[in-house]
């Protein structure tokens, strides 16, 4: 049997030799010798049975190590929070810009296969949002939140401007009187949702912007004192994960959703689907790889010659379900604009994608599966090798949309 005070000076004299290996580069000379010099004593009480001595002996050699190393102040709590905040969002940074990455879908150019923010208008005058709690519970498992905005004044919009942040679409509306009001959508929904048209700049030809507000100019609808601007609900897009690291060892796959960016893409160029311009990322579904030759002749979509085979590709060319409702006519061709040319804008066109190109530059083809409603590659072209994100993952949230769960 061994008495519990000799247990505990034998781990003391363990536990002396294990912060010396971990600490020899900080310490002094003269404070390891000192370290050894107090092991030695306990070591020597324990070998005599004195526990008197082995008391004094662990004292010290406490004192000791503690006092080793007074250059190192220790955190205190507010410092100690700091410091795991930091370190949280670094990880958090370096998981968002290699690995994975959230993306919110801020337009209807995916549905039925994954939503964007929807805006709904009552038309009741009577309408009240429903008791708080019903409120919470919605917005936690539906992403809905609901509105009722209305005119203080006569006024007009005339200013528009995107304040999204991070996950949080947001748009600002400018009115004639000097009202500003928050719109919990993306800036093409809420120009939808306001009629408001863009003003351009006659010197540049570009959309005028305001210098003093970095309002976007724009005409929009009118509303008298006490009419509703915005009375009903708002239903959040898709939060979907991005799996950022897979492009890095296999080739983009036909069929599969992915996300880009959009530099070097004229997203604006064409007069087409003006409330999905602007946006720095888009997710579309990846229907033509390097050295593919496309052609829409709807309801199909011509790869190679042949009627696209791939599950998801396959869907919409079928219309069924969800799919008859939103998006009948299957594929669809651009709609003609005299004053820009479009890629596939007739069943005559074809579309050959560069394979054989420097690096960076092979192409693709991104289509929405609601073709009727979408800003795609029929509209400004090829998406280039260095624009890709990688693909959609998964549908993180809401979890009652019939969306949570891997994305095909």
């Amino acid at each position: 049997f061994t008495p519990k005070w000799k247990k505990e000076a034998k781990l003391l004299h363990k536990s002396a030799l294990k912060f010396l290996h971990y600490k020899r580069d900080l310490l002094k000379a003269d404070r390891i010798d000192e370290i050894e010099s107090r092991r030695a004593d306990l070591l020597d009480a324990i070998k005599a049975g004195n526990s008197t001595r082995a008391e004094e002996a662990s004292k010290q050699l406490r004192a000791t190590c503690e006092g080793a190393l007074p250059h190192f102040p220790s955190q205190s709590a507010w410092e100690e929070n700091v410091e795991v905040i930091f370190v949280a969002l670094v990880i958090a940074l370096g998981l968002r810009a290699y690995i994975i990455q959230p993306f919110r879908i801020p337009t209807g150019s995916m549905q039925p296969t994954l939503n964007g923010i929807n805006i709904h208008q009552s038309d009741d005058p009577n309408f009240k949002k429903p008791w708080l709690g019903q409120q919470g519970w919605e917005l936690l498992t539906r992403g809905r939140s609901y509105r009722n905005i209305v005119a203080e004044n006569d006024a007009q919009v005339v200013g528009i401007r995107d304040a999204s942040w991070f996950l949080f679409t947001r748009t600002r509306v400018l009115l004639s009187d000097g009202k500003q009001l928050s719109i919990p959508a993306a800036e093409g929904e809420a120009q939808k949702l306001l009629e408001a048209r863009g003003v351009l700049d006659p010197r540049t030809g570009n959309a005028a912007v305001d210098p003093g507000t970095g309002f976007k100019v724009v005409q929009g609808k009118k509303f008298a004192k006490g009419d509703p601007i915005l009375r009903g609900w708002v239903d959040t897009g898709d939060l979907v994960l991005v799996d950022k690291i897979s492009y890095q060892f296999r080739r983009p796959k036909r069929g599969e959703v992915f996300v880009f960016d959009t530099r070097g893409i004229k997203t604006g160029g064409s007069k087409q689907m003006v409330d999905q311009t602007g946006g720095t990322h888009f997710i579309k579904r990846l229907c033509g790889v390097p050295g593919d030759e496309l052609s829409v002749k709807p309801p199909n979509l011509w790869v190679n010659g042949k009627i696209a085979q791939e599950p998801g590709i396959l869907r919409v060319i079928e219309a069924k379900g969800e799919y008859s409702v939103l998006n009948p006519n299957g594929y669809e061709l651009a709609r003609p604009d005299p004053s820009y040319p479009l890629p596939l804008s007739r069943p005559d066109q074809k579309f050959v994608l560069a394979d054989k190109t420097r690096p960076g530059m092979r192409e693709y083809v991104a289509l929405g599966d609601n073709t009727g409603n979408s800003l795609d590659s029929r509209y400004w072209g090829s998406v280039k090798e260095f624009n890709l994100a990688g693909p959609a993952l998964f549908s993180l949230w809401p979890i009652t949309t019939g969306h949570w769960g891997f994305i095909r």
